[in-house]
């Protein structure tokens, strides 16, 4: 057998410039069969029912009317609030596996890499501005309507004794620029597993944008198995949020019944003006979505909102983004006419990154607990709770609740009390849901402007028809990862 160079068995020499297409990835938004119950079931209409029956159980069961007695209250209420708790644990459990693995699959709908590059840092600097001017529009509402102004120093009691107001507190400072080189390194995940652990959601999709461009570099037989169990790890996780969604109204009730209960209705009544602040926000980051729909995406605002809909109060209902990344990527699609190399890239990305409704609701309560407390922010301490924010908020968990911990964070660089959360966890739970509503709504946004400003080499309507063609041919096959020259 001849060995010289010239008879050798030519290697196929696979590099980053390689199509993404060579082997084609079944889309998330193939799951959404596992949300069509929660979606044709009016989930929504079921969660504020129960919303507001659990406001209602909770009042009944407060000191103020005292049809039970106190500690009688608090057992009970620990017990409604079980499904509840449960509700989040579950959710919680599975966000980092189903954004880790729809991350990589996502990349694996490109076009090319040179275009997934181009898309990746555009979006990276439109996620920073936006989030930036989300928290900016926070602050600066909650300083005009001032509702700390409208609480009276006595709830503080109410709420379980938090320390009293501070002044003269110094904010820790920014990082300098010295610290700036060991900052950026810390971004990356050295060890991958321990940020999974500590839900380090940033680190996690940089491993996972790793992961992604190593799988594309490489032989299509040797990618083929960690794709496919990826998306064995889609479908398993969606299981589990169909499972968690039962849940959701009871988890609602329970949850608002042991809240109000807690503080009592009066001090949910005094909070009201802090609720119509942060909801007032919410719309006008509506808004500007809309804003940027028109002029950005050359969009209709209004077949945008028709579109988009469903997957917002679904996500209303859920309080979490990643849960209803199936649907958002077929709204992208279907309603608003968006490439599926940029929906299945961007929904997943977006699901962690672009948090805008939560970082403007972080901005509204810093700026409101500082009133309640009489701390004084500085435009040192507001720079910091912008930076602070806008980071934190990238990279956050998209799962309920998240705001709340990295709120804690916030405040106690600006020598706000850590305890001031106890006085609006009992209405962050119409808060939450609400956010959440606006973030899967600023993904879509994104989708839709990106998809303009970018561009690509095929048309959206070339994309989709050769997806529901390889579709077909997975269909008959019964796999999941195929290759498109097959």
């Amino acid at each position: 057998m001849d060995f010289s160079p010239s008879h050798m068995p030519e290697a196929p020499v696979f590099s980053l410039m390689r199509p993404v297409g060579f082997l084609s990835t079944r889309s998330l938004k193939y799951l959404v069969g596992h949300l069509d119950a929660l979606i044709k079931g009016k989930l929504w209409i079921k969660v504020l029912i129960a919303m507001f029956t659990g406001i209602v159980a909770g009042i009944l069961m407060g000191p103020s009317v005292g049809l039970v007695r106190p500690e009688t209250a608090v057992a009970l209420g620990n017990w409604l609030a079980l499904p509840g708790l449960l509700f989040l644990a579950v959710v919680q459990m599975i966000v980092i596996p189903l954004i880790f693995s729809s991350v990589i699959r996502g990349l694996a709908a490109g076009e090319d890499v040179e275009t997934l590059k181009s898309m990746g840092v555009t979006a990276i600097l439109y996620f920073l501005a936006t989030t930036t001017v989300a928290i900016v529009i926070g602050m600066t509402l909650a300083g005009a309507i001032r509702p700390g102004a409208y609480i009276d120093s006595s709830t503080l009691q109410v709420v379980g004794g938090m320390a009293s107001p501070v002044a003269d507190v110094e904010s820790d400072p920014l990082p300098g620029l010295a610290e700036l080189p060991s900052t950026i390194v810390g971004i990356l995940p050295a060890n991958p597993l321990n940020a999974m652990v500590e839900t380090q959601m940033l680190q996690i999709v940089i491993f996972s944008i790793f992961i992604g461009i190593a799988l594309l570099s490489m032989a299509p037989d040797k990618s083929r198995p960690l794709l496919e169990l990826l998306g064995s790890l889609q479908e398993v996780c969606m299981t589990v949020v169909r499972w968690a969604m039962l849940l959701a109204p009871l988890a609602v009730f329970g949850l608002m019944a042991r809240l109000t209960s807690t503080v009592g209705l009066e001090v949910l009544l005094g909070m009201a003006v802090y609720v119509g602040t942060v909801l007032l926000g919410l719309l006008l980051l509506l808004a500007l979505y809309l804003l940027l729909i028109f002029f950005l995406g050359q969009r209709s605002p209004w077949a945008f909102l028709k579109g988009a809909r469903e997957v917002m109060l679904l996500a209303f209902s859920t309080s979490s983004s990643a849960a209803v990344m199936p649907l958002s990527i077929q709204t992208a699609e279907r309603e608003l006419g968006v490439r599926p190399s940029v929906s299945q890239f961007l929904i997943p990305l977006g699901a962690t990154i672009n948090m805008n409704g939560t970082a403007l609701y972080q901005g509204v309560a810093t700026v409101f607990l500082a009133q309640v407390y009489g701390v004084d922010l500085s435009l040192a301490a507001m720079t910091f709770v912008v930076v602070t924010a806008v980071s934190a908020s990238i990279g956050a968990p998209a799962t309920p609740g998240v705001g709340i911990v990295i709120l804690a964070t916030i405040l106690q660089g600006v020598g706000i009390p850590a305890g001031g959360v106890a006085l609006i966890i009992g209405v962050d739970r119409i808060l939450d849901m609400s956010r959440t509503a606006v973030n899967v709504t600023g993904d879509l946004t994104a989708c839709a402007v990106l998809d303009r400003w970018v561009g690509g080499r095929t048309s959206s309507e070339e994309q989709l028809l050769h997806e529901e063609k390889l579709e077909r041919r997975r269909q008959r096959s019964g796999e999941d990862v195929i290759s498109e020259n097959g």
